[in-house]
């Protein structure tokens, strides 16, 4: 191969390699073009804006609202769960505390029978007032309280009137017998006190009067 077809093959060569260059650089170029037509800035009003940023403010105003009114549902259920368990500790023995009441009058009724003097009466009466002291015991440890209003104003929450009664020896409107007495736990009723309460005496009718209306 002489110098003089070297020269020429070189010379293609570079030709090529430029031609192909300058197609790629087109290309590009084109390429480009089109980029930048599609990245064109939008243009937004100032009223699309405002109206974009009052809806935005409107949304988070909700969601604030709502966040408000979960905390203070999750609150007002932590309370009732608090007040349901403390009451479930202090009232909880309430039906067991009913059972038991039963108990107790039997005994105060067998108490109040064995009222005569033989041996075998007064260890009945023995045994059955130790027992209930030992009720008594039981009951204010467990914070049991008897009510027992005899000579007191009459309280319709917390007594039962059986009977209404004329007295002139007890005010009006107060207690004069207790057939039953009444129980409470940490302040709840338990059983209201079954009471006779007392009441003005009836005037006597003036016997003269009824001759002068005769």
């Amino acid at each position: 191969m002489s110098h003089q077809q070297s020269s020429h093959e070189q010379q293609t060569d570079s030709d090529l390699i430029a031609e192909v260059l300058e197609q790629t650089n087109e290309v590009f170029s084109e390429q480009v073009e089109e980029n930048a037509e599609d990245t064109q800035p939008v243009e937004v009003s100032i009223e699309v804006l405002q109206q974009q940023l009052a809806e935005a403010q409107q949304q988070a105003a909700a969601n604030l609202d709502k966040a408000v009114r979960t905390l203070a549902e999750m609150e007002n259920l932590k309370k009732r769960v608090q007040k349901d368990l403390e009451d479930e500790r202090k009232y909880g023995l309430a039906k067991f505390a009913k059972e038991l009441l039963s108990v107790l009058d039997s005994l105060e009724l067998g108490v109040q029978a064995a009222a005569g003097d033989s041996p075998e009466l007064v260890k009945l009466r023995e045994g059955s007032e130790l027992t209930m002291k030992q009720f008594e015991a039981v009951f204010a440890k467990f914070n049991i309280e008897t009510i027992d209003p005899a000579g007191q104003p009459f309280n319709p929450e917390l007594h039962q009137a059986m009977v209404m009664q004329p007295s002139s020896t007890i005010a009006p409107n107060h207690v004069i017998t207790v057939f039953q007495k009444g129980y409470v736990l940490n302040g709840r009723l338990l059983r209201p006190a079954m009471v006779v309460v007392a009441k003005a005496e009836d005037k006597p009718v003036d016997s003269s009067k009824i001759d002068e209306q005769a």
